[in-house]
């Protein structure tokens, strides 16, 4: 496989962190350029830290630069926006979708992204509604490689301690083994496995979009 040029969007966050971990790691990939709000330290010589201003569409075009793969793991909750539908909007969905144009345009042929379980542009809940118009505008830029992926909740230590989440977690392993079948895309999954998964499809032939729910990642991330 040639070397690879990745760019990664939400490198900050959870996920986020977790796919540079894995990039640096991997050798099939020789920069690793994060987009970033404010500065951040990296130290690693792959690693190259943007300063990015999103809502200036031609600085962001311009700091995405030329590459192969983008890692969309751009998110953010109501409790970060204050309530701001639109704002909340704005990061989760546009953020995602210019990033997916711009990087078409440059040439990128591979596009991974973090959705979610459920994700459904027709349903009633603000979230699952946004995640699937967020899926399906990506989708049609026809894109020679798009990973969606779908977890539910993910599971890891965290930068930032979340009440409710720390009680979930205890919730989810209780209720975890009851979840098979169609159930079973719910379950509770490590971040460290989406985001091994990601890298993974980063490395697979182009071959369309595809969808990746809890099995799929867990398979993906084994190497299976």
């Amino acid at each position: 496989m040639n070397a690879q040029t990745a760019v990664v969007l939400g490198a900050t966050g959870f996920i986020g962190n977790l796919v540079t971990e894995e990039l640096v790691k991997d050798s099939n990939f020789t920069t690793v350029r994060l987009l970033v709000r404010k500065p951040i330290n990296a130290s690693h010589a792959k690693v190259q830290v943007v300063v990015t201003d999103f809502s200036n569409p031609e600085k962001f075009a311009a700091n995405l630069g030329k590459g192969d793969c983008i890692f969309c793991c751009i998110g953010t909750t109501m409790k970060n926006v204050k309530g701001d539908k639109t704002l909340y909007r704005s990061i989760d969905y546009g953020i995602a979708t210019d990033a997916a144009a711009f990087g078409l345009k440059a040439g990128f042929s591979k596009y991974l992204l973090v959705s979610s379980a459920g994700a459904n542009a027709a349903s009633s809940n603000f979230y699952v509604k946004l995640k699937g118009e967020t899926e399906e505008a990506i989708k049609a830029m026809n894109y020679p490689a798009l990973h969606i992926f779908r977890p539910s909740f993910l599971m890891g230590e965290r930068k930032e301690f979340r009440l409710m989440e720390l009680f979930a977690k205890g919730v989810m392993k209780v209720v975890g083994v009851f979840l098979i079948g169609s159930l079973r895309k719910y379950k509770g999954i490590q971040g460290r496995t989406v985001a091994k998964a990601m890298v993974q499809a980063a490395k697979l032939p182009p071959s369309g979009t595809g969808f990746y729910e809890y099995k799929a990642i867990t398979n993906l991330a084994a190497g299976q």
